[in-house]
Order: C-alpha cells, then structure tokens, then sequence
C-alpha cells in the first residue's frame, strides 16, 4: 500500500471513532423568498423518502416470501451463528441493508430530485428509511408510515459539516454570527450571546447539522411563513453538554421506585420522598382531550352516513370510508396539534427538572428493572401522558455524564414489592394493597416508599435482599419513611388530590374550602316555550 493510500485509510479510522455528542437548536431567521425554497426542498426529500421506503418494502417483502426466510426462522436460537449467517444470506441475496438502499438510492435521485437533494442528504434519508424498515423485519413494528403531503418532512440533516447542508460560525464586530447554508441559501441563526449554553456549544466542533421545521400556532405568529411554519437548526457537537452552575452533584446513593403516575425516592442520607409524576401534566391533558371530544362532534356532523343508528362507524369489510374534514374541523386539529406540541416541551421540561433534583442529592441511582412497554398495555393513558421510560433514559444518560450509575436489578430476584426484611418472607401483595404491615412488627409503611428503601441498601453485584443487610439500616430509616407519609397526608387534608397508589383517603382532597353549604348553579329550563330560572337549591325542579 502507497503512503498516500495509507494516510487515507488513516484518516477513515479516526473519523470512525465514537466520541460524545450533544444538540444545540437555534432559530433561524428566514424571509418568504428562503421559506418557499425550503418548502421546495422539504417536498423533494419527501418524495425521495417515500420512494426509497417503496423500494425497500418491495425487497422486505420478497425476502419474507422466500421459502428460506421459514427455513431460517426454524433455526434455534440457541444456534446463533447459524441462525445469523442464514438471515445474512437472505439480506444479502435481496439487497435489504442500509448500504443496498444508499445504492437504490443513486438511481432515484435523478432528474429534479438532484437539484434539491445532495448525495449526502440522500444517504441519510435513505438510512432512515432502512431503519424504519429494519424495525418492521425484526417485528418491531407492524409497518411502515409513509409521509402524505399534508404531513409532510419536517426534518432533514446531513452526516458532515463541510459539504451541503453545513453550519459556519464567523466572527463580527458586534459579536459572533452564525448561518445555515443551503444550496444558494444563507440562513442567519439568531444567537443569544448573553447564554452561556450557546456560548459553550458554539465553542465546540460542529459534527453536522439538522434542519426542522415545526408549525407554528398561526402563519400571524412571531418568526411564522406564510404557511404558518417556523424554522431551526439543530448543531450536533462533540463533547458532553453545558452543566449551568445551578445544577449541582450529589454522591449519595439513592433508591427508587417508579410507577406509572409516582416515583418513590430514599436516599441513605437524605430526605424521603413520594410524589406524583409529573403532576404539573393534569391540566394540559384535561385541554387536549377537550378538544379530542370537540373533533370527535365536528367529524360525526360532517359525515353524518359514515355512522350507524347507534353511533358506531359503519363496517364497510376492505371498503374505505370518505370521511370529510371542515374548515372547523381542520382549525381544531391544528389547535389540538399545537397542544400535543407544548404538552411535549411541558413533559421533557418536566423530565429535566426532575433528573437534576435527584442528580443534586446522589448520581448513583437503584431502581428495579421493568416493561415500559408491557405498562402501555395496562397503564396506556398514563404512561402515554408521563413517558416514564423516556425519563429514565434521561436519567440514565445524565448520571453517566456525572461519572455515577444507574442500577437496574432484575425484579425476578429482588421482588422488593413482597419482601420483608424483618422476617425475611416474600408475601405476593395485590396492588390495591397499598400498605406494608408484616407480623413481624414491620409496619404499617407505604408500599412504594418502602421498596425505594430495599432498593437503596441493595448490593449491586448480588441484589437479594437479606434480613442482616438490613437491620442496622431500619432504625434511622423508619422515622424518614414516615415523615414523608406524613407530608402527603397534609396535602390531603389541604383538599390537594393524590392518586389513589399513595394509599391515603381521598376524603380530604374532596373536602370544601369553606365549612359553608356550596351554593348550586343556577339551571335553566324550557317549559313550554318559555325559558325559566330555578334558583330554590333545596330540591331538584319537576321536569
């Protein structure tokens, strides 16, 4: 091999090395001329996309249909190289791989398509493509989504920062200035030098960059097209993130346990805690399905034939239904849209909070490992409302920045829920039961707090509780378990309602503010063609 071969294959295993990575999103500034172009480019990749997913379902769906696909399928999977190198072979044989579609994609990105797409744009669609397929192969997934017009692409990014759609800092007398370049486009970044997260994120190697677009509330809103969208770029840099002087570092070590709607903290130093999850959520839901209920009416009052005479959607076998949209209708999904939006930025604000607060008092986190996904099954409004596994991936990734752990024990050997450290028994509990109370004189404590407990004095390497790991833990901890029941109770006696799982009497949270009789609303009744008021709160009306 010559030097100069050698240098370049030199330099593709350094850009081969993995190194860390966080986002910077900064809003761009873009006129009506730029705007329509970006649309121009969005649509292109669009169309680029769903035909490289056609493409690639066309091969899935070949490869499924072979003989050898079954053959493969009844390998063993104790057999794992077997049973890999038959699936290779497949994949191989019909061009289902990421590189294969890279490949496909050459011969699609011709004609108008190469003048709004790079050939480097065009592989990371491609990739995404394959990856959204990948998750249907491996039964992931029940199917593809390909992208309407209406729905459209709103993001695309590149895999460098010096080709195509590329970010470049200069310098300037009033400050630093940055762009987003695009074909003949230079798309100012509004930068705010007074933050010290832009300022840090700045500073560090750009990796490539990622254009969004999202929907603004009206096309009259703040920065808004005439489409009513918004543009951002996304930097994707090297390093870890910006810690704000704020966010502090504990080292004690902390148990938990999570719920779908609370989460029980005990650390072995500090204070004990129950609360509901992301509580702060209530409101925004109770609007989202407000309007949820308001589309459900303006769509049975336009397609009136699409329902039954007992409201139900008429079955029309493989026959789709024409169901038309009003201009009421269209309003209020975008309002319900922008809805889902904030309730979103609410719950990952949310999330971050959190994870600082228990990152504040210990990075070195125990909790039991479960299904998230078997949750949706049983818990899917609340855990489609809080995200409970998408914060502990947050947690996960900011103890691991903070040079702590988190400890994720097997529930099939912990079993925290029915185990008591007094005795040492393993009693299986109901979850209505919400109270440990054991004969061994262990008890009354509440369930969730309780397992945070165990799970602070566990042992990582052998995660079985045992009475004598215990026993000189208890004493001290008995008194700040029951300091934080006592907390919730006063929150319940405040009338502040609390979800069932705490285990305390709802009796409070419904209690009136004042000890007079509630006054009742004022209904109106039409008799007889003649609107009338009940003002007497003693009896119901005769109707």
């Amino acid at each position: 091999m010559s030097k100069k071969s050698q240098a370049t294959a030199d330099r593709g295993k350094e850009a081969r090395k993995h190194t860390p990575t966080f986002l910077l999103e900064l809003p761009l500034q873009v006129n009506e001329g730029q705007a329509a172009r970006l649309r121009g480019h969005l649509e292109a990749g669009r169309q680029f996309y769903n035909a490289i997913l056609s493409e690639g379902q066309r091969r899935l769906r070949a490869m499924r249909a072979d003989p050898a696909w079954q053959a493969a399928r009844a390998i063993p999977r104790s057999q794992k190289q077997e049973r890999h190198a038959a699936f290779l072979r497949l994949r191989e044989h019909y061009g289902f791989s990421e590189y294969s579609l890279h490949e496909a994609g050459k011969v699609l990105r011709i004609s108008w398509l190469a003048v709004h797409l790079d050939a480097v744009l065009a592989q990371t669609l491609a990739t995404r493509a394959y990856q959204a397929l990948n998750r249907v192969c491996l039964g992931r997934a029940k199917r593809v989504r390909f992208r309407s017009r209406g729905r459209g692409l709103s993001s695309i990014e590149n895999k460098r920062d010096d080709t195509g759609l590329r970010f470049v800092v200069e310098p300037a007398e009033a400050g630093t200035r940055g762009y987003l370049l695009w074909k003949q486009d230079k798309l100012e970044a509004l930068i705010d030098r007074d933050d010290p997260v832009v300022t840090y994120g700045l500073d560090r190697r750009i990796k490539y960059a990622r254009l969004i677009r999202r929907r603004a509330s009206s096309p009259q809103a703040e920065g808004a097209d005439r489409e009513g969208y918004r543009y951002f770029v996304q930097l994707a840099l090297e390093g870890i993130p910006y810690s704000k002087p704020k966010h502090t570092i504990g080292q004690d070590i902390i148990g938990g346990d999570l719920g779908p709607s609370s989460i029980a903290l005990f650390p072995r130093e500090g204070e004990a805690s129950l609360t509901q999850f992301c509580e702060e959520l209530e409101p925004d839901a109770q609007e989202l399905r407000r309007l949820h209920r308001k589309m459900e009416r303006q769509r049975r009052a336009a397609n009136p034939d699409n329902y039954d005479e007992k409201g139900r959607i008429k079955k029309q076998g493989k026959k789709k239904l024409h169901w038309k949209q009003s201009k009421g209708y269209q309003k209020t999904r975008r309002r319900k849209a922008e809805q889902e939006r904030k309730l979103a930025a609410h719950r990952k604000s949310l999330h971050g909070k959190k994870v600082h607060e228990i990152v504040a008092v210990g990075n070195t986190v125990i909790i039991e490992k479960v299904s998230y996904k078997a949750w949706q099954k049983q818990y899917g409004k609340s855990v489609g409302l809080r995200a409970p596994g998408m914060f502990i991936g947050w947690l996960r990734r900011t103890v691991a920045r903070t040079g702590g752990t988190l400890i994720e024990v097997p529930t099939h050997s912990t079993q925290l829920s029915q185990f008591c450290h007094g005795c040492g028994r393993h009693v299986k509990k109901p979850l209505a039961q919400r109270w440990h109370q054991c004969a061994c004189g262990v008890g009354p404590i509440q369930r969730d707090l309780y397992s945070a407990f165990l799970a602070a004095y566990l042992d990582p390497a052998d995660p079985t509780p045992s009475c004598a790991h215990y026993l000189g833990y208890w004493e001290g901890a008995e008194a700040r378990l029951r300091a934080a029941h006592e907390r919730l109770e006063q929150r319940a006696n405040e009338g502040q309602p609390l979800p069932r799982s705490f285990g305390i009497s709802r009796a409070g949270a419904r209690r009136p503010g004042s000890p007079s009789q509630p006054t009742q609303e004022l209904a109106f009744l039409l008799t007889r063609g003649r609107l009338k008021a009940w003002k007497d709160g003693s009896e119901p009306p005769l109707l």
